[in-house]
């Protein structure tokens, strides 16, 4: 498509001796009222107008955006860059792979299949903290985390050789978000199109929900599945409508004692409350200036937890120094200033654009905040932290046999000191007493570990304390701050709790340089917190055994414990099996919970610990100061340690360059491989579209409630035995020690599919009537196909289903599919024969993942659910009015009839209603009609 100049924005700007072909936003009217990240996106239109697919009249409605409309016209958005973590690229590469062979079988060139966006992939999600607490946990977890992972890295390193503009980092380096930020990113990108060096605003999409982390830099950017990602490196534009703009203005600066952490958690909880999906929140005002670079990161970070799509800070001084700090070199900061200010990227707090809502906080009345016990906005106040716990408890433990008389439960809190017995209670008692009410929660347990110290486990006890993740790991601030606390409490004698798990993932090697200049590595190792890994590690459920004694004792006798991270997402069965309560806090007062030792625990009034002299040390008396936090970042942060640091940043250790690896533009797969198999998505495939048809004769999977997250959906974590997953590991010779993680096997769709709709957590309500009218949680369902309608597994249930050539539609609630960008809650929920997703409304990326797998997304009518309609899963559903779109229409509303069935209770009528169609865009339909956008791409490449 030849590039069309409707508003002749084409130019140059000399930046230093060179100059870059840029296209100006001032020539489109209308312009400067524009929020910043709308105003980068008009940039993009006026670079890609096609006359097709960018139009025009697409820049004229930018141009003239009206900022309290409802969103209705739709632009094509070409990001600069796509940027992965390997458990969801290895699907990407797997389906290029697959499509070259796919175009050589149509009769292409395997080797027109390339990113024709540049790709950079992390390799960060796949380390399991196994060993912990030791000296040699990192290189153990390391050496672990190649044999598990051999075949997927060695495909990972074909991938990096056989592919033109795809990088890969190798394991080991740190997390995706915080390489993008120090080092991937360049604000303004420049790269040579047609022989022509050109300039631009940087632009991402990443295939995890925390793309949007880059956004405190000014680079615009979001999570998109997998699916949506491999359309953006193979060309294809990001459809969406131009978003409403939320206006955050800041102002004030935090107080001394709150950290990034508090700040985030309570931003999250306002833009949660005002309600942000599918919107952008831009931060604006005077106090923009006195936010750091690394919290801006932090409040970027955590756009998905309050639901919107990006949420971005301006270009100021403090991106320009930034950049500097961390080893850009200086004409790159040069032509992000001279561009920025050229193209009124450039914040001026005085000039306010135009926004379609406005949030306003004052930085100065933040307060110490945890979240939990299983969403990332449910925030509690430090100081109501053990009301809160004592009032959740009740919904995690089973209350009937627990209630004891407060005076108990008070003399066992899970802090009591190693070797307590019950006999010290009255003592004990009288130092802790607080009137609260009659009655409490509690179930003592005593345990011993095999190497000495016995002690009282209960509800509450915390199992788990893990500095981690890419929230806060890029800021130096509270990573400092976890560090000096821990300085401080061990020179009062203060030790982590002997149940507590104490794991540290620093987001890049750069914080264990800065933790080593300063000496706050031997503090933080003087409390257990040894480096695990550089990933993920516990945030996405890779936490490997807690201790063995304490799991034993949690499974025994149904104990809901508890784990604090300082990471970004707490949802239920995410972080450890033998956990039912998360929290997510700050990286020092992860620390201190690890010193606490249970969430029954008020910091005000509890001590941690006893000094040498027998008195009472409370979190006040180790809680860092401010400045001594900013005297060491002055001393031990440098240019010099990332500029050494990323030098080789692609080039990996000896153990990733010795991998053996196949050569050729072609992938020779391994029959035996269980980690890494070709994608069925072309079996089959011609030319010719397959007209879209209606669905009849449909069954329902599953019944399910509001908020069920792609984490319900998805395989994720642990590969549970006795389960289908587990089921086909053995039959492929595949020993229980090494099934691995969901996420590690992502490149292998039968191990996926198999975990799809598998979460302990998941509640199918289907099942309940085999069941006494009890919910049993887990990936069940009934199988009609079979007498009785049995509980059976959902993976099982659908190959009977499919055999007998039966559809399926899953019914569901309000915010369906909220969470992480998982591709395969999409692609699992094709490959198990759902047709159709109706729920009461969809979370942004889940829904048009659905479309990209060729999974219509429909919404019951406004104000009704499965349930008002008196729909309970046992119908049969036909579904017409899909069949308008072979005419190039796309429906508003479809009908659906649900018809009783033999299963059905006695006297069920019929219920018939109209399905609002969210194929919202016409690019979307093209994919639905296509069968898939991977199928859309693959012809329109041939």
């Amino acid at each position: 498509m030849s590039a069309v100049n409707s508003f002749g924005a084409k130019d140059t700007l000399q930046v230093g001796d060179t100059s870059y072909e840029i296209f100006r936003i001032d020539t489109v009217p209308g312009y400067e009222k524009l929020p910043f990240s709308l105003k980068v996106l008009l940039e993009n239109l006026l670079r890609t107008e096609d006359g097709a697919n960018v139009t025009k009249e697409q820049i004229e409605a930018l141009g003239s955006w009206v900022p309290t409309a409802e969103p209705d016209t739709e632009i094509q958005f070409t990001p600069a860059r796509v940027v992965m973590q390997d458990f969801t690229g290895v699907p990407c590469i797997v389906d290029l792979a697959t499509m070259r062979e796919a175009v050589t079988a149509l009769g292409g060139d395997p080797n027109r299949i390339n990113p024709l966006s540049p790709a950079e992939m992390v390799i960060d999600h796949s380390v399991i903290a196994d060993l912990f607490g030791t000296e040699n946990a990192l290189e153990r977890n390391v050496e672990i985390e190649y044999e598990r992972n051999g075949e997927r890295y060695q495909f990972l390193r074909w991938g990096q050789t056989a592919f033109d503009d795809f990088k890969v980092v190798p394991p080991g380096t740190g997390i995706v978000h915080q390489v993008n930020i120090e080092h991937l990113a360049k604000v303004i990108y420049d790269r040579t199109v047609d022989g022509v060096l050109r300039a631009y605003p940087d632009t991402c999409v990443g295939t995890d929900s925390h793309t949007t982390m880059v956004n405190g830099l000014g680079v615009l950017g979001w999570g998109v599945g997998g699916i949506e990602a491999e359309a953006a490196m193979l060309g294809q534009p990001v459809s969406m409508l131009i978003p409403r703009v939320v206006g955050f203005k800041l102002s004030g600066e935090i107080p001394a004692g709150v950290t990034a952490t508090d700040v985030v958690l309570t931003i999250t909880d306002m833009l949660r409350k005002h309600g942000v999906v599918g919107k952008f929140v831009e931060f604006y005002g005077e106090g923009v200036a006195s936010v750091p670079l690394a919290n801006r990161a932090t409040i970027g970070n955590m756009s998905p937890e309050f639901g919107s799509t990006a949420a971005i800070f301006p270009i100021d001084d403090v991106t320009l120094e930034y950049l500097r700090l961390t080893g850009r070199d200086e004409q790159t900061v040069a032509l992000v200033e001279q561009y920025a200010k050229l193209q009124s990227l450039w914040h001026d707090a005085a000039n306010e654009p135009s926004y379609s809502e406005y949030l306003e906080l004052d930085l100065s009345t933040v307060v110490p905040s945890i979240a939990g016990p299983k969403r990332p906005q449910d925030r509690i106040l430090l100081s109501n932290a053990k009301e809160q716990f004592n009032a959740d408890l009740t919904n995690y433990a089973d209350a009937d046999h627990d209630l004891v008389d407060l005076t108990i439960s008070e003399s066992f809190p899970a802090s009591d000191p190693p070797g307590f017995t019950p006999e010290d209670e009255h003592s004990h008692h009288e130092h802790h007493h607080h009137s609260h009410a009659p009655h409490t929660v509690s179930k003592p347990t005593p345990v011993t570990l095999a190497d000495g110290p016995t002690f009282t486990l209960n509800h509450g006890s915390v199992a788990l304390a893990a500095i981690t993740s890419c929230t806060n790991t890029s800021n130096p601030s509270v990573m400092i701050a976890a560090g000096l606390l821990a300085k401080n409490a061990l020179d009062k004698g203060l030790k982590s709790k002997p149940w507590v798990k104490t794991t540290l993932g620093p987001g890049s090697k750069v914080v264990t340089d800065y933790y080593e200049k300063s000496g706050l590595d031997k503090a933080l190792e003087g409390l257990g917190f040894y480096t695990v890994g550089y990933g993920c590690t516990i945030c996405i459920g890779n936490s490997g055994p807690l201790i063995e004694e304490v799991s034993s004792a949690i499974n025994e006798n149904d104990l809901a414990v508890t784990a604090v991270l300082s990471g970004n997402r707490n949802f239920e069965g995410r972080i450890s099996p033998d956990v039912k309560m998360n929290y997510l806090a700050s990286p020092p007062l992860v620390v201190a919970y690890a010193l606490a030792g249970s969430m029954n625990f008020d910091f005000e009034s509890d001590p941690l610990g006893t000094d040498a002299d027998g008195n009472d040390v409370f979190l006040k008396d180790v809680w860092p100061a401010p400045e001594k936090v900013q005297e060491i970042i002055d001393s031990s942060i440098s240019r010099e340690q990332f500029i050494k640091q990323y030098a080789t940043v692609f080039d990996g250790d000896e153990r990733w360059k010795s991998l053996p690896t196949p050569a050729g533009p072609v992938f020779e797969w391994d029959a035996s491989s269980t980690y890494v198999r070709k994608a069925p998505y072309f079996d089959g495939m011609s030319m010719d579209l397959t007209p879209v048809a209606d669905i009849t004769g449909a069954r329902v999977m599953a019944t399910l409630g509001d908020s069920v997250t792609t984490d319900h959906i998805s395989p994720a974590g642990n590969i549970k035995a006795g389960t289908p997953a587990a089921q086909y590991l053995t039959e492929h010779g595949v020993a229980q020690k090494d099934f691995n993680s969901y996420g590690s096997r992502r490149g292998n769709h039968e191990v996926m599919i198999r975990g799809t709709f598998a979460n302990i957590r998941l509640k199918n309500e289907l099942v309940a009537a085999v069941n006494d009218g009890q919910v049993v949680e887990g990936g069940f369902t009934r199988d009609f196909t079979q007498e009785g309608g049995p509980q059976s597994y959902i993976y099982d249930a659908c190959m009977n289903y499919q055999a007998q050539g039966t559809p399926l539609v899953v019914f569901g609630g309000k915010e369906y599919g909220s969470g992480s960008s998982r591709d395969w809650a999409a692609k699992g929920t094709n490959l198990l024969g759902v047709k159709a997703v109706i729920t009461e409304s969809f979370e942004r990326i889940h829904r048009s993942n659905l479309i990209g797998m060729g999974v219509v997304p429909l919404q019951f009518p406004a104000g009704e659910s499965w349930k008002s309609l008196g729909l309970d899963g046992t119908e049969i559903v036909s579904i017409t009015g899909l069949e308008q779109l072979n005419e190039g229409v796309t429906p508003k509303t479809v009908r659906v009839t649900a018809e009783p069935s033999e299963f059905s209770p006695e006297g069920k009528q019929t219920v018939e209603f109209d399905a609002v169609v969210r194929i919202d865009t016409p690019g979307e339909a093209d994919y639905y009609r296509n069968g898939g956008i991977l199928q859309y791409v693959l012809r329109s490449l041939v």
